[in-house]
């Protein structure tokens, strides 16, 4: 698993959510986006990719990093 926080140009609404693999929306000024959370593997990431150039929104950047072990487990 990866966290990853994608900064996109434009707005997405809220809604969107569940066809964006459940990762949290945030707007951070009139015109930018912010896509985070949790993805399974690159693949899942490539086809979010995918999904924001279907749209048209220009990908301002994408920040990938591990999720450290303890995240992984449950207790």
């Amino acid at each position: 698993m990866q966290k990853v926080e994608i900064r996109v140009k434009g707005r997405i609404d809220e809604h969107w959510s569940d066809w964006f693999e459940g990762l949290t929306i945030t707007h951070i000024d009139q015109d930018e986006t912010i896509l985070s959370g949790t993805v399974v593997d690159q693949a899942t990431l490539y086809g979010l990719l995918a999904k924001l150039r279907d749209l048209g929104l220009p990908l301002v950047s994408v920040q990938p990093s591990e999720v450290a072990e303890q995240e992984t487990t449950t207790p």
